[in-house]
C-alpha cells in the first residue's frame, strides 16, 4: 500500500513539472558580468641582443636567479676551461625571480658583454 502512494506521488509530480513547463514557459535571464582582471596595460616588445661573433676577449656573466650553488659554478668551471680567453663571471641575483636587481643589470651593461640566467624550477 505505501509503495502504491509513493509512485502515485511521484508520478503526480512529475506531471505537474511537466504541465508547469508547458504552461510557464522559461523566460530569457540576462546577467552582467565584470571581468575582474581590467585591461591589461600594452606590452612593450624589446628587441633580442645581437649575437656575438666570438667569446675571445669578451666578458660573460653567468648569474644564478634561483639554479641552486652547485650547477652554475660548474658551469663557469667548464666553460673557462673550453673558452679559455673568456672572461667568466659568476654572481647571485639579488632576491628571488620576480625581485628586480637594477645594481646588477647596471654592471652587466657597464662591463659585461653577454649573460647566462641560470633560473630555477
Amino acid at each position: 500500500m505505501k509503495s502504491r502512494i509513493c509512485w502515485f506521488l511521484a508520478g503526480a509530480f512529475l506531471a505537474m513539472v511537466v504541465f508547469a513547463g508547458s504552461v510557464f514557459p522559461a523566460a530569457e535571464a540576462k546577467i552582467t558580468v565584470l571581468n575582474p582582471l581590467g585591461v591589461a596595460p600594452p606590452i612593450r616588445l624589446v628587441p633580442m641582443a645581437q649575437r656575438l661573433d666570438s667569446l675571445d676577449g669578451k666578458t660573460v656573466y653567468i648569474i644564478n636567479i634561483g639554479m641552486g650553488d652547485t650547477f652554475l659554478p660548474e658551469l663557469q668551471k667548464v666553460l673557462s676551461e673550453r673558452y679559455p680567453k673568456t672572461n667568466w663571471i659568476f654572481k647571485n641575483k639579488v632576491g628571488s625571480y620576480f625581485d628586480d636587481d637594477p645594481k646588477l643589470w647596471e654592471e652587466i651593461k657597464a662591463k659585461g658583454q653577454a649573460m647566462i640566467g641560470g633560473v630555477g624550477h
